[in-house]
């Protein structure tokens, strides 16, 4: 699952590049993807995640402890 954030879930979007005469071209827009690294207190070691930058506003927003929660829960590998 390249190019897939594991806390927000999203993926690449698709549509069109358009040039000055108008020709349109099927694109793919990727999203802005990142590894990193969070140590989570309740597992007591690091995990690595494969997160957008929203993600990364998700994780400092609701902290590390809920997000790996709901990772979890739905039955992901971390």
């Amino acid at each position: 699952m390249a190019g897939v954030c594991q806390v927000t879930g999203a993926g690449p979007g698709f549509g069109n590049s358009i040039s000055h005469s108008h020709r349109r071209t099927r694109r793919r827009f990727d999203v802005n993807i990142q590894k990193k690294s969070y140590f989570v207190p309740s597992l007591k070691r690091s995990v690595t995640l494969t997160v957008s930058a929203k993600g990364i506003k998700v994780i400092d927003a609701r902290g590390i402890e809920s997000v790996v929660k709901d990772i979890l829960a739905r039955g992901e590998k971390i």
